[in-house]
């Protein structure tokens, strides 16, 4: 008789991105159950078991941290990835995270995975523990959601670890992870990212210009920023382009987009709010803007989209920023004066802008979730 196969998925709602890594995963394993292989998953974010007390420190005032105050969380960023395991404040840190996830163990029993993955680190610190008592005994993963290896994210004892791109598989062997557990496998992202789309039927769904240059304005699943002001400056400017405007859950936001469409760029902006196919408007697009956020970024090399990367939060969205630049596959604008020059350049040079699109394509990886899904599966078969 055939045993089906359990993968429990374990994120964290701070940002985002982690959540969209296991959302990837979740995808992808439901894509082969439906194709008659014998697996099911459960995906769980960590916050939903956790005391709101512990939630609000860890979650809510990391991003609050980021978005008040972007320069304190580069210091603790750089002050956390200097300091060394056995140190007091990360034992002392350790202690309450693992005081605050008991419900979170016993939903993991309730489910009682054959593997675990983790998309973050908080999980895999959690389970290192019970994993030395003996209290866990399902292999157990760890999923690197950036172009970038924070010590947070050094966590031994795991079956295995997936990292974005060979540099970063390098830097942990480097940090002693056993060389035959690092696996390149690129970030997660849905299985959508991986298809081709027709670029024109895609724009005549949305009413723009099949043969206009489009540019794809994206402020994170929030809509964070000023983004009416932006697009409003950019299309004012010279060059003649369009704009798509993602305002995400942000409908304050959308709305004033789309007062600014219909009164000042009718046929130029196209606002857009939350949606669960941003795989499609980047497919209709030449070029995104965007933070350089681990998921955002891996997704956009997916779809060979490449980009111009603005207001990196220091630390790891830096990083991000510092990788996607040395592969060509981005330019960075430090404000939106600059950013309106690079957007006029790159349209009077389709030549570069489609190199970039070129080396964009050639490091995405929008196989990850399956390779992932897959190494895990093969690592169970062969116990």
């Amino acid at each position: 008789m055939r045993v089906t196969r359990r993968i429990l998925l374990l994120s964290v709602s701070a940002g985002a991105g982690h959540v969209r890594a296991a959302d990837a995963l979740d995808a992808t394993i439901a894509t082969l159950a439906a194709d008659g292989l014998d697996v099911e998953a459960r995906h769980l974010d960590v916050m939903d078991f956790v005391p709101s007390s512990f939630r609000r420190i860890y979650a809510d005032f990391y991003l609050g941290l980021i978005t008040h105050y972007p320069r304190l969380w580069g210091m603790l960023y750089r002050i956390t990835d200097d300091a060394r395991p056995e140190a007091v404040t990360q034992r002392m840190r350790r202690t309450i995270e693992r005081l605050n996830t008991r419900r979170l163990r016993a939903a993991i029993n309730d489910f009682a995975p054959d593997a675990i993955i983790c998309t973050h680190f908080l999980p895999a610190e959690m389970l290192m523990r019970q994993i030395r008592k003996g209290r866990v005994t399902a292999p157990v993963y760890l999923q690197v959601t950036d172009f970038d290896l924070h010590r947070m994210w050094v966590i031994p004892g795991m079956t295995g670890y997936f990292a974005a791109n060979p540099e970063i598989a390098h830097r942990m062997r480097a940090v002693g992870l056993p060389p035959e557990r690092v696996h390149v496998t690129g970030i997660p992202v849905m299985p959508a990212f991986a298809h081709e789309h027709n670029r024109r039927a895609l724009r005549a769904e949305l009413g723009m210009d099949p043969d206009r240059p489009a540019y794809l304005v994206m402020g994170g699943g929030a809509g964070v920023g000023a983004l009416d002001e932006l697009a409003d400056a950019l299309l004012s400017g010279d060059g003649d382009f369009q704009l798509v405007v993602l305002a995400g859950r942000n409908t304050d936001m959308l709305e004033r987009l789309r007062t600014l469409a219909r009164t000042r760029h009718a046929g130029r902006l196209f606002p857009q709010g939350f949606t669960q196919h941003v795989e499609r408007l980047m497919a209709c697009c030449d070029l995104a803007i965007t933070k350089p956020g681990g998921l955002t970024t891996s997704e956009c090399l997916a779809v060979g989209l490449p980009m111009i990367v603005n207001a990196p939060i220091p630390g790891q969205e830096e990083r991000n920023a510092d990788y996607l630049l040395e592969q060509g596959a981005a330019w960075k604008a430090i404000d939106a004066v600059a950013l309106s020059w690079r957007i006029r350049h790159l349209q009077a040079q389709p030549a570069m802008l489609a190199d970039m699109a070129t080396r964009a394509r050639a490091i995405g990886r929008p196989h990850a979730a399956r390779d992932v899904v897959d190494t895990v599966l093969a690592l169970l078969d062969s116990r």
